[in-house]
């Protein structure tokens, strides 16, 4: 088996040493070549490097953020499972959601140990990914399309991933800390909290308008803080298409008691109440908004959109597991 294995030397949980370590165990099963990112979008280069030349197989060694980029390399030209190098994900992040979603270990050895026992016994999936565009008509039509594996957000919690990202260049670490201390200063400083700018809407129903928080879900849990997993979509999964949470309102007393209902989630009962929205299984819709909002993918701030298409592709790549 030809495998390329991309590693991320920024991964929060991984050392060089662990690096060597795994690079060696995998190395003593395939043929195995190892390249570290130099840049944003290396790891993605590499991924569609790898399908161009007919890779067997892609190991993701970092966190989410690496392995949207290799996903996102992979299926360059569309999805053709049959066709695509299989993907392996071994985590070295702070959250790994995509990682522990498909039932693997959070500790970067064991997932090693997980993913050869894997290959030895044939394992494999078929999962459906999200794809988000820019809407035809719009300004943001020009904007690259993008592959996403288990979720993205317009509006609220884009900002605060936005802001997370500005603190970690200035050299904060990325904890769960973090997220709590920014979430609190994007719910003071959101000026939509009370009206909502963002209107979904989906073919053969009608609008919904006035919401101010959008998380799009492809698999449940939607994240995690610590080692709690926090369900925004229960019945999302990789073997359906997009789960939506929306919420048309965040006053101090909304948000008190979604984020309560969040916080004690579980895989049977998400968020719920007179301002929440909940859609399972959606195909294909769009988000509009009346002003420019964050929006992120996977965790990845990708910066301010008024609108975005999204559709649910099933069956969109294989997964080692």
């Amino acid at each position: 088996m030809r495998a390329l294995l991309v590693a991320n030397p920024a991964a929060t949980t991984t050392s060089a040493r662990t690096r060597d370590v795994l690079i060696h165990a995998l190395a003593s099963e395939m043929k195995l070549e190892a390249v570290t990112t130099e840049y944003r979008g290396h790891a993605r280069d590499l991924g569609r490097r790898a399908a161009e030349n007919g890779v067997d197989l892609v190991v993701a060694l970092g966190g989410d953020g690496t392995v949207n980029e290799v996903v996102n390399g992979i299926l360059h030209d569309g999805p053709d499972p049959d066709a695509l190098p299989r993907l392996a994900v071994v985590p070295g992040g702070s959250t790994n959601v995509f990682a522990r979603a498909l039932g693997l270990p959070n500790d970067a050895v064991e997932a090693t140990g997980a993913l050869l026992d894997a290959l030895r016994e044939r394992r494999e999936r078929t999962v459906g990914l999200g794809f988000a565009a820019g809407v035809p008509g719009t300004e943001d039509e020009s904007v690259p399309a993008r592959w996403f594996t288990f979720c993205a957000g317009f509006g609220f919690d884009a900002g605060v991933v936005g802001r997370v990202e500005q603190q970690r260049e200035r050299g904060k670490r990325s904890t769960h800390a973090l997220y709590v201390r920014q979430l609190l200063r994007q719910f003071w400083e959101e000026p939509n909290r009370r009206r909502g700018t963002v209107t979904l809407e989906r073919p053969g129903a009608d609008p919904v308008h006035g919401l101010v928080l959008s998380i799009v879900c492809n698999t449940s849990p939607w994240t995690y803080l610590g080692n709690r997993p926090l369900y925004a979509s229960p019945e999302a999964s990789f073997d359906t298409a997009l789960d939506v949470l929306a919420l048309s309102r965040l006053s101090t007393s909304a948000v008190a008691r979604y984020a309560t209902q969040l916080l004690t989630s579980t895989p049977e009962r998400g968020p719920q109440g007179k301002h929440a929205v909940s859609l399972h299984d959606l195909t294909a819709f769009t988000l509009h908004s009346k002003v420019p909002l964050p929006f992120q993918m996977d965790g990845d701030h990708l910066g301010l959109r008024t609108s975005v298409q999204f559709t649910g592709v099933r069956r969109a790549l294989r997964v080692i597991v």
